[in-house]
């Protein structure tokens, strides 16, 4: 269960403050399923810090929500992403999502919600397959209103 960096991280500190996620931070992208570690691009290693799987981490006390996947820490900021399928079909279901986890944030993860990127978006949705979601369609407008931007193939950190 999380692995320990010498590394300082201010999501690592913020884990552990957190009684939902405490003691499941994980060194670079190690907290992300296997399957989805390919859909993070970083130009500098150096500077991915880690991760938490928030979803895994609190599937027991929140069963019945739609939980959020990672967080993850690079270049001193944190990013939220959700690994999901891209279809017009699942966009309130992401949306429902990303409710949640603003929620969870404000009310149970204080101190990683500090930590939330200022300088560029803190929410990504990274779809599975293939996403049908337009440019200019009221799904890219519902996702727009929400702070999420389309969904993407792979997040460049």
């Amino acid at each position: 269960m999380g692995n320990k960096s010498n590394i300082a991280s201010a999501l690592h500190i913020a884990v552990e403050e957190t009684a939902d996620v405490k003691g499941r931070f994980e060194t670079g992208l190690q907290a992300l399923r296997k399957a989805d570690r390919y859909k993070i691009v970083v130009s500098d290693t150096r500077k991915l810090t880690g991760s938490v799987d928030i979803d895994s981490s609190t599937k027991d006390k929140y069963p019945e929500a739609n939980r959020w996947d990672y967080a993850i820490e690079y270049g001193g900021e944190t990013f939220f992403v959700e690994v999901h399928p891209g279809s017009t079909g699942e966009v309130k279901t992401v949306i429902a999502k990303l409710d949640w986890l603003k929620q969870w944030l404000k009310n149970a993860a204080p101190a990683i919600d500090a930590l939330k990127s200022k300088n560029k978006s803190a929410y990504h949705w990274v779809y599975t397959k293939d996403s049908a979601i337009l440019p200019n369609s009221k799904y890219a407008k519902m996702l727009s209103i929400n702070g999420l931007g389309l969904p993407k193939k792979q997040l460049t950190l």
